[in-house]
């Protein structure tokens, strides 16, 4: 018994930076679970990850400004992902070009700006900050901001959630039956970067879709309806980083990348081994009752 309380419960009871950790990790999982799911559900998943490094200007123009300042950055950052998604969908709508390829262009500029503005006033170390966040130097304003993220988005979820769900499905229907088909998307993608510059702060820009996405992903071979769906989502993305800062601490790896494998290592089990259209279920025979 000693050996389980010194692996796994021992980590938190002792160092307060663990617990911070792990309580900014369970304020993203309430927020990325149920925003990754329709994500993925809307077959967005590729724009998460662009919006993830669309925030990245907002964030280095914050720093230019006032340094690692957690307001500033937040605020650019949020500035940053709002304004490319409202470009990128002018852009879809005057031009040929579709709005995931508007997204994509703009997340690539996004991303080298991002990175040359850190790079004017910052070191190597600040940089890898902002690409990678600390999530073990979390603090309590980064805690309050993360939690406050996970309240507004699932608040704002909860009124959103009729019309979300039949744009997941039958996105015609929305726009035959009411105009606001624009104004839900635009809310929606707006919470998305909201998640993302709350993930920024503990998980870094290049590591924070990764529990956006991952956990959505892997839930979808363990659930079906949309609220099981987000449930399971938001206990994957907790468990993945649960065990994530246990082997970053226990192995003395970085936390952020440990967390997105452990994440990726719940993917690929629940690829293998889910109920839903795993590979388990598909070579299992099923079998069929004559009448």
């Amino acid at each position: 018994m000693n050996w389980f309380v010194n692996i796994f419960v021992a980590p938190f009871t002792e160092f307060s930076f663990m617990r911070h950790a792990l309580g900014a990790i369970l304020s993203l999982a309430l927020g990325c679970g149920p925003v990754g799911t329709f994500l993925v559900l809307r077959r967005m998943s590729l724009s998460g990850d662009a919006l993830s490094h669309a925030v990245l200007p907002g964030a280095a123009v914050g720093f230019l400004m006032y340094g690692l300042s957690l307001t500033a950055m937040s605020l650019g950052g949020f500035l940053a992902g709002l304004g490319v998604v409202v470009l990128a969908g002018v852009v879809s709508r005057l031009t040929p070009i579709k709005e995931e390829a508007s997204l994509a262009a703009l997340y690539i500029i996004s991303l080298a700006l991002g990175v040359l503005l850190v790079s004017i006033k910052g070191t190597s170390v600040d940089l890898m900050h902002v690409l990678f966040g600390t999530i073990l130097a979390v603090d309590d304003p980064a805690i309050l901001l993360v939690a406050g993220v996970a309240t507004v988005t699932l608040i704002t979820l909860a009124v959103l959630y009729r019309p979300l769900v039949t744009e997941c499905f039958d996105p015609g229907f929305l726009r035959a039956v009411s105009k606001s088909g624009s104004v839900v998307h635009l809310m929606f993608m707006a919470l998305v970067a909201l998640n993302l510059v709350g993930g920024f702060q503990a998980l870094g820009t290049l590591m924070s879709v990764g529990l956006l996405i991952l956990p959505a992903v892997a839930a979808r071979f363990w659930a079906v309806q949309v609220w099981s769906l987000s449930l399971a989502a938001t206990l994957i993305a907790l468990a993945s980083g649960y065990f994530g800062l246990l082997m970053s601490y226990h192995w003395e790896l970085p936390s952020g990348p440990a967390i997105v494998l452990t994440a990726g290592v719940f993917y690929l089990s629940s690829l293998c081994l889910g109920p839903h259209q795993g590979f388990l279920s598909r070579l299992v025979p099923k079998k069929h009752l004559k009448n």
